[in-house]
């Protein structure tokens, strides 16, 4: 068998999806991208596309070493982002040759069905963080309650100074004390500081959340320092998630030995794909860390984060961007969505992938590619601050 072409799509609302076909009739789909790149990423798949055509698919660790080392430079989002997905297709095929589930060739299932968090934010970029904000956060909570999740995330106010206010600091504690009064103490909160919080400031969060039992807090600092992120974690009894800017696993080695993090985030889409974040995943297992991989994108990629989430046995929970539109469980893209009940995904059987792409649909919902990741500025001077 050997790989004939790769054919990329960009869809809505942000997406990239790649398809790579065989002479055999088989083919993979992947979930290559970089929010806001995703045309640089395109490039890179096509600067790859000469290695892979002619090759034989079912030996994907031999190409996904060609691949990354290859080039000499390596590393960085936009190369194991587009590598990512190429590995993906490649374990859909294969998959798909073999007709068994991605889980079964590593190893096998550990559970039967998968845990999912879902996000429930009140305010975001500095719009409503007064009680309305406060009010909508609980509602979606409550929402998300009742439709049988018994783990949300919440997001912190954007933009933050250095060195914030105590009325920042109240507002961001108001929220999370009101949402922990109405959904109870079996639901888990997690709360998501997106790096935009400096690393004194994340301390006076995280101490001010304590009492509020936090699930764990995610990105207190940007993941360039792992020594400003051991610091905040020694000041807090509340896990310390991280990964989602971290690729391969030799991005996370530090975190890992230096007890940085209680939880990793690789994102199956940037992190160097499926089998590399199985790698992660052993790796955290032996410093007792979870792993909780970070998904804000389409189907294809939660299609991928589900046969990790099914063969690995320190896995916690898996992100799911929204319930606004079920385009991210893929109705429409996929002609079997996925479908969340009480808070679970059952894992698929399906081979490869587990899933059936719609291509019809893709070409109806095909845009340019050009979505740019927001861009923040403080309101009082000007200045940029972390989105």
């Amino acid at each position: 068998m050997k790989i004939t072409s790769l054919t990329l799509f960009h869809v809505q609302p942000r997406w990239l999806f790649l398809k790579i076909e065989t002479d055999e009739g088989i083919s993979g789909w992947g979930e290559p991208i970089v929010e806001g790149r995703a045309r640089t990423v395109e490039t890179a798949i096509k600067e790859m596309e000469s290695y892979l055509i002619g090759k034989d698919p079912l030996k994907i660790e031999h190409h996904w070493q060609v691949l990354y080392k290859g080039s000499f430079y390596r590393g960085g989002a936009v190369l194991t982002s587009a590598l990512s997905g190429i590995e993906q297709a490649l374990w859909d095929i294969k998959g798909k040759y073999y007709n068994i589930p991605v889980y079964e060739m590593l190893g096998g299932s550990v559970r039967e069905k998968v845990r999912m968090y879902s996000h429930c934010h009140g305010y975001q970029n500095n719009v409503g963080l007064g009680q309305e904000s406060i009010d909508m956060a609980v509602s979606n909570a409550m929402k998300k309650k009742e439709m049988g999740f018994n783990a949300i995330k919440l997001s912190m106010e954007c933009p933050a100074r250095h060195v914030e206010t105590y009325a920042f600091l109240e507002r961001q504690v108001n929220k999370i004390a009101a949402i922990r009064e109405a959904v109870g103490a079996e639901m888990d909160i997690a709360v998501d500081f997106h790096g935009r919080i400096s690393p004194a400031m994340s301390v006076r969060l995280a101490q001010a959340f304590e009492p509020f039992y936090p699930m764990f807090i995610e990105e207190p600092c940007l993941p360039d320092n792992v020594d400003a992120m051991v610091k905040i974690a020694n000041s807090t009894t509340i896990p310390i998630a991280a990964g989602e800017r971290l690729f391969t696993r030799w991005g996370y080695r530090e975190s890992f030995e230096k007890q940085a993090v209680a939880i990793v985030q690789p994102d199956l889409c940037h992190a160097g794909g499926i089998f590399e974040s199985r790698k992660i995943a052993a790796m955290a297992e032996t410093y007792h860390v979870s792993i909780a991989p970070h998904n804000p994108l389409g189907p294809i990629s939660l299609a991928s984060c589900l046969q990790l989430a099914a063969c690995t046995p320190n896995f916690l929970v898996q992100e799911h961007p929204s319930l606004t539109n079920k385009w991210d469980l893929g109705e429409g893209y996929l002609h079997k969505p996925f479908i969340i009940e009480n808070g679970y995904i059952t894992v698929p059987t399906g081979p490869g992938l587990g899933i059936e792409v719609n291509e019809e649909v893709i070409k109806e919902r095909a845009f340019d590619g050009s979505w740019e990741t927001p861009r923040v500025f403080h309101k009082d001077d000007g200045s940029f601050a972390e989105w």
